[in-house]
């Protein structure tokens, strides 16, 4: 697999890695697709992970922010990534009951500056629910980060990222995928297969 990454190899190396997955799938937002993209999959080959945290980590290196906040699991690894390649913290908040909240004894200061990285940004859902436990504490939100954008620009947000894909995307009521029967799937970090 080459590693020289430009946006026009990066949904290539995805397939490559099986990245990018096929079906009926249900986001974390609550919205259903026919694509699904499983950056843990690019993510498990360390070269590749290492490039791709280069890579991203150029798009901040300018900014003035003191810490990567990553939503659990997607995030972690390429916002510790970016961190290391920065020299920045690098913490991440986690679900427990299906709210996310910052655990693990980690800390936010007030005025402590913020970057929201995630592995794919579709809704911002995640993005804007960790932006908001670090604004509880004081924070100021300085930018957010992701591989794959797919939010169209719908979020209202500026987002960095290495790849953009519009989505197909459907609303659970208006879904041709659930009025054909084909089962849905739920591989995120509250993955399971509904019947």
């Amino acid at each position: 697999m080459g590693l020289i990454l430009e946006k026009a190899n990066i949904y290539e190396l995805m397939k490559e890695t099986g990245s990018i997955l096929e079906g009926h799938f249900e986001l974390s937002s609550g919205v259903h697709t026919n694509t699904y993209f499983q950056c843990a999959k690019l993510m498990q080959y360390s070269s590749i992970a290492e490039t791709i945290g280069k890579e991203l980590s150029n798009k901040f290196e300018k900014d003035q922010f003191d810490t990567i906040l990553s939503p659990a699991v997607g995030g972690i690894i390429i916002g510790y990534l970016i961190a290391k390649n920065l020299n920045k913290k690098s913490i991440f908040v986690e679900r427990k009951e299906g709210i996310l909240q910052l655990r693990r004894g980690f800390e936010i200061e007030k005025g402590e500056r913020i970057v929201i990285i995630e592995d794919v940004i579709t809704t911002a859902k995640s993005a804007l629910e960790t932006a908001d436990i670090a604004t509880n504490f004081g924070a100021m939100i300085k930018g957010y980060g992701c591989i794959v954008d797919r939010s169209n620009d719908s979020t209202g947000l500026k987002i960095n990222s290495l790849f953009q894909k519009s989505p197909v995307i459907y609303q659970p009521e208006d879904c041709p995928l659930c009025k054909k029967g084909i089962p849905i799937q739920k591989p995120g970090s509250k993955a399971k297969v509904v019947k």
